[in-house]
């Protein structure tokens, strides 16, 4: 990659001064390992808890004349402990956006044409309660889609319980264009289903694989300040930061060594990196042969004899192979995993580039079997399995037949089928399944922060779909995309005027829960979604509304609470609940540290280990009981082998035999033929990315793209070799087109792998405000949607693209 001294110096000072902007805010500076005890807030603050990404940290709002003027972190909040990183602070900005939406609106017009007629809020409840039970009274409660985004706390279960009250199978929550890969190879090989909290803290060698740990990975405030604590480093012990990923992100400058790997060839060079510490001896011997299932080759309970995963990994994945598929020295794949082998406690993890992806399952798998064959589960240093509070029960829902016959139909978008055996969900299949109407008809549609006609790929397909439905309501504060062409909007308030709480997102082990609370009175005619979602499940009566006995959020909250409050347990005890309750809104925080490491106590292990075996799986029985029973289910009664074949062709899993159920290397596909789009596609998350409601925020939008310096826009990044072969020079305008859309940009030069092209997501608008509309462009017009249908999640590199000048 040849780059110009003055090219190479603007692209790293960039990114060098964009890292030094965090340190000046307070997000680098070395911090304590414990949190601070705040037993009490002064008056002028408010404790809650920030919205603007999953992470959820804990942030104080100060006040003044009832107005919102200053977000802090909280210091008692253990996972950002007192900081908040760049989107942590533009709370403000949007709490009073003029933007918002300011009271409910009935739409007046053709449906997308703008014309709408404010209603007051008793009108606008008691015609969506209406509207939802013609859908019920026409006998087709499984016609009802329900899409959410940033649920949070209890408003996943609420939104589900109102679901199965309902009628309707179709749940639809958007991790299938998240980052899904990660929780379905933590559960193949470790037996759950979710994220993993990492113990960075004593953590020695980092090898992250498509994560940039600096800039989207979940919390950043917690990820940045415990950068700034690893890079200092301890006594006697030097870390280390090793980057996997295509992409020169801002990790990968930050970190001690960037490994540009071929597009999509994560799994074979985790794979090859297990060769070396297999073949040298260096794994964890002990904890392998005491905790591991399928290491060495064994014989299955059908007398039937299975290669064991060193046999496989020592046949077929040598580094001079390895090398070949993902364009990596073999000098460097060797000396890589003798180095991680030698610095435990190690950590090796993915996200989003290694595990949206066609292979992305296999993927995570193959880098998670790193891990195991160190030892490095649930251990000081390692991987970390999140515990959470322990809540009240939620009552028993109420069904009539209605909805115990509508929740049994098969879900619109084929999850957990034979098309998409593993997944929970898949939200990007949703438009095209309402525009064929199949596997039926949908009528109705209700949103809950998520804009699908922004958010997914191969975006425009929403046009056609949107179109089909006789109905559909969003919460949305903001009039996105899809709100815009929605019939009603129920504008929910921001998370600084409601009640509304976070569980922690896996990342320090122990269970914490913290608390949204009103810091002001609502700004504008807004109101919770949680209490317009109960009014109208009350105001349609019946079963649907005997499962919501509750007069609002904050009463279902302290319901939930009691089970916290009688566990006795943690930061906030008292010998009565309201004591309790008042001391924990104070605090804003609950925590019950420390985390309880397996290895300190083997009864644990049945938590930490729950696959079948209750060992790490080097062979996952899981993945093998799922693919035959959905071989079954295809056979009816016939040959299960040959349905087995039927179904894996079916996924595009190139893989047979046992390697179908171990971590290995799965070729990936793409769409758009080599010779025609002979460049891959990514994009990327920036460190200002706030979940789409930073793209209409002054402040994240000045420094929107910190690695390049971009503010207000974003363009699209080539490797100058590659750019300057297409005849193409620094700021030109291009044309990126694929085989499903085309955008315009202008190219940057960046040391990216020669072969791809990166664009940030996160703008292109044509709604969300007016400083939100007409900014940038959307990626996801170029995106292809293509899946692995494994699980059912979008590959988000799998589109191949050409650019030329424009």
């Amino acid at each position: 990659m040849a780059f110009t001294r003055r090219e190479f110096i603007q692209t790293t000072g960039t990114a060098t001064a964009a890292y030094s902007v965090l340190a000046s805010s307070g997000c680098l500076k070395r911090v304590e390992h414990k949190t601070t005890d705040v037993s009490t807030v002064a008056e002028e603050f408010v404790p809650g808890v920030c919205l603007q990404c999953p992470g959820g940290c804990g942030i104080l709002v100060k006040t003044v004349d009832g107005r919102a003027v200053k977000i802090e972190g909280n210091p008692a909040y253990p996972s950002n402990r007192g900081k908040t990183c760049p989107k942590g602070q533009i709370g403000l900005q949007i709490l009073y956006d003029p933007d918002r939406i300011r009271g409910p609106l009935k739409r007046d017009g053709a449906r997308g044409s703008g014309k709408w007629k404010p209603i007051p809020w008793d009108q606008a409840i008691a015609e969506v309660a209406g509207r939802l039970g013609e859908v019920r009274a026409s006998g087709r409660p499984e016609s009802l889609v329900v899409m959410g985004g940033r649920y949070r706390g209890q408003m996943g279960d609420l939104f589900g319980r109102f679901c199965d009250a309902f009628g309707t199978p179709n749940n639809v929550g958007h991790s299938s264009i998240c980052e899904d890969g990660s929780p379905f190879g933590h559960w193949a090989t470790q037996g759950f289903k979710s994220y993993a909290g990492y113990d960075w803290d004593n953590c020695r060698y980092v090898l992250t694989f498509g994560g940039s740990f600096l800039e989207a990975w979940r919390p950043t405030a917690g990820n940045l300040a415990r950068y700034g604590s690893m890079r200092r480093g301890k006594e006697g012990q030097r870390f280390k930061l090793v980057v996997v990923d295509p992409r020169f992100s801002v990790t990968a400058a930050q970190a001690d060594e960037w490994i540009p790997v071929n597009p999509v060839t994560d799994g074979a060079l985790a794979m090859g990196m297990a060769h070396v510490i297999v073949r040298d001896g260096l794994y964890n011997k002990k904890f392998v042969e005491e905790r591991t299932f399928g290491f060495e080759d064994f014989t299955g309970a059908d007398g039937k004899k299975h290669d064991g995963f060193k046999t496989v990994v020592l046949r077929d994945y040598a580094p001079e192979r390895v090398s070949k598929i993902t364009g990596v020295p073999e000098k460097t794949i060797v000396r890589v995993a003798r180095e991680f082998a030698a610095n435990q406690p190690g950590i090796a993890a993915g996200a989003r580039g290694a595990s949206m992806q066609t292979n992305g399952i296999y993927n995570r798998m193959a880098i998670h079997a790193l891990n195991g064959l160190m030892g490095s589960i649930d251990s000081p240093g390692g991987v970390l399995v999140q515990n959470g509070p322990p809540f009240s029960p939620w009552p028993a829902v109420s069904q009539d037949d209605l909805a115990k016959r509508g929740a049994a139909m098969p879900r619109l978008d084929y999850a957990h089928t034979d098309r998409y055996p593993l997944a929970g969900k898949v939200y990007q299949d949703i438009p095209s399944r309402i525009a064929e109407q199949k596997p039926y008809a949908a009528k109705a549609l209700i949103l809950y922060y998520t804009n699908p006609m922004f958010s997914t790929p191969e975006v425009d397909r929403w046009r056609a779909a949107i179109a089909k439905l006789d109905f559909v309501v969003s919460f949305s504060p903001f009039m996105d995309e899809t709100s815009a062409h929605a019939d009603y909007v129920l504008p929910d308030h921001t998370y600084l005027e409601r009640w509304h709480d976070d569980t922690i997102y896996p990342s320090v082990g122990y269970p914490v829960w913290g608390m949204r609370q009103p810091a002001v009175a609502p700004v504008f005619d807004t109101r919770n979604a949680a209490d317009t979602l109960m009014a109208i499940a009350q105001r349609m009566g019946g079963t649907v509304a005997a499962s919501f006995p509750w007069k609002d959020n904050q009463e279902l909250l302290r319901a939930r609470a009691r089970g916290i409050f009688e566990a006795r347990a943690g930061n906030v005890q008292a010998g009565d609940f309201e004591t309790w309750w008042k001391t924990f809104l104070q605090r804003g925080v609950w925590t019950n540290p420390p985390y309880e490491f397996a290895s300190d106590d083997p009864a644990r292990w049945k938590r930490v280990l729950s696959t079948p075996s209750g060992k790490f799986e080097f062979y996952s029985q899981a993945l093998e009981k799922e693919l035959h029973h959905a071989a079954e289910t295809r056979a009816a009664g016939g040959n299960v082998e040959k349905a087995l074949d039927s179904v894996l062709t079916d996924l595009g899993i190139a893989a047979r035999g046992d390697e179908v159920y171990r971590p290995h290397f799965e070729p990936p596909r793409f769409v758009g033929d080599k010779a025609q789009y002979p460049l891959h596609f990514i994009t990327y998350k920036t460190v200002t990315h706030a979940e789409g409601r930073g793209a209409n925020t002054p402040m994240v939008q000045e420094h929107f793209n910190v690695q390049t310096g971009e503010a207000w826009t974003a363009d699209c990044q080539m490797n100058p070799d590659t750019a300057r072969r297409l005849g193409l020079s620094n700021g030109d305008p291009v044309v990126i087109e694929s085989a499903v859309g085309a955008v315009r940009a202008r190219v940057r030069f960046a040391p990216h792998h020669p072969d791809v092209v990166v664009m940030p997501y996160e703008l292109g608008h044509t709604h969300y405000g007016e400083l939100a509309r007409g900014r940038g462009v959307n990626p996801n017009h170029v995106i292809a949607n293509e899946n692995d249908r494994l699980g059912g999640l979008a590959a988000f590199s799998a589109t191949r693209v050409r650019v030329r000048h424009a």
